[in-house]
C-alpha cells in the first residue's frame, strides 16, 4: 500500500527531542501528520517545538532497551491513532575511541539504543504492518554503515550491525508489502559532536595519538559539518512518500564520495583475494 494520501500519515519517530530527528518532527507535524515521538525527555521535545502546533503529537518517554516500554509506546500510539504508517529509527549516539578503550558496558550501552532498540521496535510495529500489509520502515544508518575509520570501531560496529538487520528485513517483509529503506548521512550540523551526543572513552591509553588528535578535530566541527539536517529530514519525508528510493539511501555529496570510495575499495579487495578465493572450492578430482 502506498504512502496515505488521503489522511494524515502516522509516523512513529525515535530520537526526537534533538538534531535529525527533531527536525523530522517539526517538518511532519507542520505538513500535517500525526507524530508519534519518543525521547528520553519529553519536556525537551516540546519546548524545543515551541511554537510548532503539536495537537497532532503524542510525545512519550521511551526507553528503547526495555522492550516492555517500546510495547507500551506502540500500543499508544494504535490506541491514539489507528494505526502506524512510517517507522524512522532514529535514536542514536556517538562514541569516539580505539576499540581497545571500548569497555565492554560501553559497547552493550551503544548496541541497547543503536541495535536492541531498533529491533524492539520492529518487533512491536511488524505485527500490526504485516496484518494490514502496509507499512515503511526507515533505519537511520550513516556513512559509517558502509566503512570505517580508526576511532569509530564501536560506532560503526553497531551501524554495521543495523545494515545487516535492515537488508534482511526487507528481503523478509517485501511480501507483505512493506518498504524498509535505510538513510546513511554524511556529515549534519546538528549537534551529534556536542558532548551531551559523543562519549569518549572514560579511560585513554596510551600510544593513539592520532585518535586524540582525531577526537580534538571533531570536537571543534559542530557548526561546520557540510549536511543540513533540514534537507536531511525533508529527504526522509520524500522517501516516505514516493516509495521508490533504493534500500541504501546515503545523503550528502560526502557521504557518497565515502560510500563510493569504499565499494571502489571492495572491488580491488576481491580481485587482489581472487586467486586464493578459489582455491577453497571442491574440484571434481578431491571428490
Amino acid at each position: 500500500m502506498p504512502y496515505p494520501t488521503t489522511a494524515p500519515a502516522t509516523w512513529f519517530v525515535t530520537g526526537a527531542s534533538r538534531g535529525l530527528g527533531l527536525e523530522l518532527v517539526k517538518q511532519l507535524l507542520h505538513g500535517g501528520d500525526n507524530v508519534v515521538a519518543t525521547t528520553r525527555s519529553t519536556e525537551r521535545l516540546t519546548a524545543a517545538l515551541s511554537p510548532v502546533d503539536t495537537s497532532r503529537l503524542l510525545a512519550l518517554p521511551v526507553d528503547l532497551a526495555d522492550e516492555e516500554s517500546v510495547a507500551a509506546a506502540v500500543a499508544a500510539a494504535n490506541d491514539r491513532f489507528g494505526a502506524i504508517d512510517v517507522v524512522v529509527n532514529n535514536a542514536g549516539y556517538g562514541l569516539l575511541a580505539a576499540v581497545e578503550e571500548v569497555t565492554d558496558a560501553a559497547a552493550r550501552d551503544l548496541f541497547d539504543v543503536q541495535l536492541f532498540g531498533a529491533w524492539n521496535v520492529l518487533r512491536a510495529v511488524l505485527p500490526g504492518m504485516r496484518s494490514r500489509r502496509s507499512g515503511h520502515i526507515i533505519n537511520v544508518s550513516s556513512i559509517l554503515g558502509l566503512t570505517t575509520f580508526p576511532g569509530w570501531g564501536a560506532y560503526c560496529a553497531v551501524k554495521f550491525a543495523l545494515e545487516g538487520l535492515t537488508g534482511s528485513l526487507a528481503g523478509e517483509v517485501a511480501e507483505f508489502g512493506i518498504r524498509v529503506n535505510l538513510v546513511e548521512p554524511g556529515y549534519l550540523r546538528t549537534d551529534f559532536l556536542r558532548t551531551h551526543s559523543l562519549r569518549l572513552p572514560a579511560q585513554a591509553a596510551e600510544g593513539y595519538d592520532s585518535i586524540r588528535e582525531m577526537t580534538a578535530n571533531h570536537l571543534a566541527m559542530p557548526g561546520t559539518q557540510l549536511g543540513d539536517p533540514v534537507k536531511a529530514a525533508a529527504a526522509i519525508i520524500t522517501i516516505a512518500r514516493a516509495g521508490t528510493a533504493p534500500l541504501h539511501q546515503v545523503l550528502g555529496s560526502d557521504s557518497y564520495a565515502l560510500a563510493t570510495a569504499q565499494v571502489q575499495n571492495l572491488v580491488t579487495d576481491l580481485e587482489a583475494g581472487h586467486a586464493l578465493a578459489t582455491t577453497t572450492d571442491i574440484t571434481e578430482e578431491s571428490r
